[in-house]
């Protein structure tokens, strides 16, 4: 009888401790999925609903009830309520090992891996099946500009790839960043999907001044 009970105890004790760890499994999963930042919203009124008492993330730096006024608007300063979780943003150092063509590359990441990239709102002409005007040169100008290791960072208001699988980024080397210097230099055009990306405003001053300046292929094809 007393076995029959001790053996009772030590199971429940082990089923016990079994749920504790299950429990604090949990929890820390749960934690590292909403450890957020400025970075992982596309607006200010989006970062304002994970504003929680205590500001556990963090989001409200000088204390005045508003989270990540930097952010563009829609703007909010109603109490924080939780919400859906906005999308994360990838960002990570890497090496390009191959340029595909104007606005894809292959790299490696300094962690291990390999991406292909698919340059974040830009379009160059083609250089496959068909090779259009401007190809080439588009190809030959990212060949220049991306060697050797740059930083890759996604879109909060992005899809973070294409139907390809590719991995839809902005691609920076020594701060400047790419996807805007093909287009300022008049070898790619701005090039949208769904929904404005962040950089759209910039990008596209930058297209206009090019395409009134024409250069690169506005100057040689008439048009990109």
């Amino acid at each position: 009888m007393v076995r029959t009970r001790h053996r009772n105890w030590t199971g429940i004790v082990l089923a016990g401790g079994f749920a504790v760890v299950l429990f604090l499994l949990a929890f820390t999963g749960q934690a590292e999925a909403r450890d957020y930042d400025c970075s992982d919203f596309g607006n200010q009124a989006q970062a304002q609903k994970f504003l929680l008492p205590g500001d556990p993330y963090g989001l409200d730096g000088d204390g005045d009830g508003i989270a990540c006024a930097s952010l563009p608007c829609p703007c909010s300063s109603k109490p924080g309520g939780g919400g859906k979780p906005p999308p994360r943003v990838i960002e990570f150092r890497a090496r390009v090992i191959r340029v595909v063509d104007g606005d894809t590359v292959e790299v490696e990441k300094v962690r291990g891996g390999t991406e292909t990239i698919r340059l974040l709102g830009i379009d160059t002409p083609e250089v496959y099946g068909g090779v259009e005007c401007g190809g080439k040169a588009a190809s030959s100008l990212m060949k220049g500009l991306a060697s050797g290791k740059v930083k890759v960072k996604t879109d909060p208001r992005q899809p973070k790839r294409d139907k390809y699988g590719r991995l839809l980024a902005y691609v920076s080397k020594n701060g400047a960043d790419l996807n805007k210097v093909m287009v300022a230099r008049g070898r790619a055009k701005v090039y949208v999907v769904g929904s404005r990306f962040s950089r759209y405003s910039s990008y596209k001053k930058a297209e206009r001044r090019a395409r009134a300046g024409s250069r690169g292929s506005w100057g040689t094809c008439g048009r990109i």
